[in-house]
């Protein structure tokens, strides 16, 4: 396992941070620092470092498939209007990713970028039916000779950033990184009509591993 190079800042300032705190707590209270200051600094910290965790992972990156571009649960399959770049009926998969899951975001089939745009908006709760098109997001289109997949990753409530690596023109491949969401949020997929759907409702899926979809 390593820490995403996202934490590494945000742990550095939290490290600076708590040792004030708990420095100046220390001198004017030591029953205060022993017994609340400290316990709560090291169980934040140790939060932040479960968070920004990037397991290591064998992928296996099958052709004709398509991937969990994240980890989490499956809560949404069905047919939907996607409207921003497509602009036609699309089979949608929706992954809600909880604070404690894996939050870096990866490329669900290989590729060509064909498309990469971000949104600022609302930050609803990820599960909420308009998160997808009235919350924070960044919408990539990823192109092959047989397939068009367009995936969204959408900040929710508790999310406040997301940080996309994917340019047009890059070439894209299944299981690599391509972006990471801060905190909790959701990840839509638009898949042809047509696509054979593995996933189930409320499945729990891993980042690069676990099939979503057939093509």
């Amino acid at each position: 396992m390593t820490l995403h190079k996202e934490g590494i800042k945000i742990l550095r300032n939290e490290i600076l941070i708590f040792t004030l705190v708990n420095y100046i707590t220390y001198w004017n209270s030591e029953v205060l620092f022993w017994f609340f200051t400290l316990p709560i600094a090291v169980l934040l910290f140790i939060m932040s470092v479960y968070f920004f965790r990037v397991p290591k992972r064998d992928f296996e990156r099958k052709e004709g498939c398509v991937y969990a571009p994240c980890d989490g649960k499956v809560v949404v399959i069905e047919q939907a209007e996607e409207s921003e770049f497509y602009n036609d009926k699309r089979l949608q998969i929706s992954i809600f990713m909880s604070p404690l899951n894996v939050h870096n975001n990866l490329y669900p089939i290989s590729g060509k970028v064909a498309y990469t745009k971000y949104h600022a908006g609302k930050f609803l709760v990820a599960w909420h039916p308009k998160a997808s098109t009235d919350n924070e997001r960044n919408t990539v289109v990823v192109k092959n000779d047989k397939i068009s997949v367009l995936f969204r990753q959408i900040a929710g409530a508790v999310a406040r950033r997301i940080v996309t690596y994917a340019n047009v023109g890059n070439s894209a491949v299944a299981a690599d990184e391509f972006g990471f969401i801060k905190f909790g949020s959701r990840v839509d997929v638009f898949l042809p009509i047509g696509t054979k759907v593995c996933a189930e409702l409320n499945q729990k899926v891993k980042g690069g591993l676990s099939i979503i979809a057939t093509y």
